[in-house]
C-alpha cells in the first residue's frame, strides 16, 4: 500500500508539471519614480517603457512607476536613486542647482534649438562620456535629454522689449536662467514645478519661462497666461538614471534588455518633446493666450545680454577649475551640427 501511495503521489506531481508547465522564472520588481503627473506625454513614455520591459522579459522584469511626486519633491529624486530608495528616477538637473555645473551649461540661453538637438548633443560621447558622466556620481546614467526650447509667458503684461521685463517676477527653471532673468531686469523667483499654476493664479509670480509642452500637458497653464513672447531661448535638462546595485542585481539578460531599450533613443525622445510644442501653443491660444514676436532689434538686445551671462557663467566655473569653455564650445559645435539635419526652431532666424 505504501509503495502504491508513493507511486500515485509521484505520478500526480509529474502530471501537474506536464499540464501546468515548469515553475516560473524568478521575477525582479523595480521602482521608477518622478515628479510629473501621469497624463504628461513623457510620463506615458516611461510607463510604456515599463510595459515593454515586462513584455520582452516574459514577465520576469516588472517596473512599477510612481509619478507626480508621490515619493517626494523634485529635488529629492537623484539622491533617491543614488541611495537605492528607488531603483530608477527621472530627475530635473535644475532642481538641484550647482550640482551638475557642466551639464547646466546646456541651460544657458541660445545653446539648443530643439529637444532633438539637445538630447543628441548631451548623449554624444564627447559630452556625456568625457565630461558629464563624472558629475553623475553614484548612479548609472541611462540617458540625458532636454525639453524643446522654452518661451517667456506672462500673466498680464505683454513683453515686447527688454524694458518690459523690468520688475516682473519670473519663475525660472534653473540657476543659469535665473541669472539671465536678473540681467534682463526681471525678478527671478524660485517656484517648484507643481506650484507654478498656483503662483500665477495667486499673483505671486507675473510670468514663467517654460516650454509650450510643459505649459500644456504638465501644468495646465491655459487661462493663467495671457501673453507668450516667443524666443525659443533656453532648455532644461533631465536624466533617467538607475541605482547601480539595482542594475547589478539583475541577471545579465535583463541588464542587456535595459541597455538595449535605453540606447540610441535620443532622436526618438527629442522628437517626442518637440512634437508637443504645436499642441501646447494651440492650447494656450484656445484659452485666450496671445503670441508676441520680438522685433529684430529687441531680439538682438536679449541675445546681447545673454552673451554677458554666458561669459560670466563660464568664467565663474573656470575659476573653480572646471573646463567650462571647452565643454560649452563643444556643445555649440554639436548643436550647430545636429541643427542642420534635426528639428530646429531657429531656422530662418539669426542664431545669436
Amino acid at each position: 500500500m505504501k509503495k502504491r501511495l508513493i507511486f500515485i503521489l509521484l505520478l500526480t506531481v509529474l502530471l501537474s508539471f506536464m499540464f501546468k508547465g515548469p515553475v516560473s522564472a524568478e521575477q525582479y520588481v523595480l521602482k521608477l519614480a518622478h515628479f510629473i503627473a501621469s497624463p504628461h506625454f513623457f510620463s506615458k513614455y516611461l510607463e510604456n517603457w515599463a510595459k515593454e520591459l515586462e513584455k520582452k522579459s516574459n514577465g520576469r522584469l516588472v517596473v512599477n512607476v510612481f509619478p507626480g511626486s508621490q515619493l517626494g519633491p523634485a529635488p529629492k529624486y537623484y539622491d533617491m536613486a543614488r541611495k537605492g530608495v528607488v531603483d530608477i528616477v527621472w530627475h530635473l538637473h535644475g532642481a538641484t542647482p550647482g550640482r551638475f555645473p557642466l551639464t547646466e551649461l546646456s541651460h544657458l540661453p541660445y545653446v539648443v534649438p530643439s529637444a532633438e538637438v539637445g538630447t543628441k548633443m548631451l548623449n554624444h560621447p564627447d559630452i556625456l562620456d568625457k565630461y558629464l558622466s563624472k558629475e553623475h556620481k553614484g548612479v548609472k546614467v541611462l540617458y540625458l535629454f532636454t525639453h524643446q526650447p522654452g518661451n517667456l509667458h506672462s500673466r498680464k503684461k505683454p513683453v515686447r522689449t527688454v524694458e518690459d521685463l523690468k520688475g516682473l517676477r519670473i519663475r525660472f527653471a534653473s540657476a543659469t536662467i535665473k541669472d539671465w532673468v536678473a540681467a534682463l531686469g526681471g525678478t527671478p523667483v524660485g517656484v517648484p514645478p507643481n506650484q507654478i499654476a498656483d503662483g500665477l493664479q495667486m499673483g505671486t509670480i507675473d510670468g514663467v519661462l517654460i516650454d509650450y509642452g510643459g505649459a500644456h500637458t504638465a501644468f495646465k497653464l491655459g487661462g493663467l497666461i495671457k501673453y507668450t513672447t516667443e524666443m525659443y531661448s533656453y532648455v532644461a535638462s533631465f536624466v533617467i538614471c538607475m541605482n547601480p546595485k539595482s542594475f547589478q542585481r539583475l541577471p545579465k539578460d535583463l541588464q542587456q534588455l535595459i541597455e538595449d531599450t535605453t540606447s540610441n533613443v535620443a532622436g526618438q525622445i527629442g522628437k517626442l518633446w518637440d512634437d508637443a510644442d504645436a499642441p501646447g501653443k494651440a492650447y494656450l491660444i484656445r484659452e485666450g493666450g496671445k503670441t508676441i514676436h520680438l522685433s529684430k532689434e529687441e531680439d538682438a538686445k536679449f541675445k546681447q545680454i545673454a552673451k554677458k551671462v554666458i561669459d560670466n557663467k563660464i568664467a565663474m566655473l573656470e575659476k573653480k577649475g572646471l573646463p567650462a569653455r571647452t565643454v560649452y564650445n563643444k556643445m555649440i559645435e554639436l548643436s550647430e551640427e545636429y541643427g542642420k539635419t534635426s528639428k530646429n526652431f531657429w531656422k530662418g532666424q539669426e542664431r545669436r
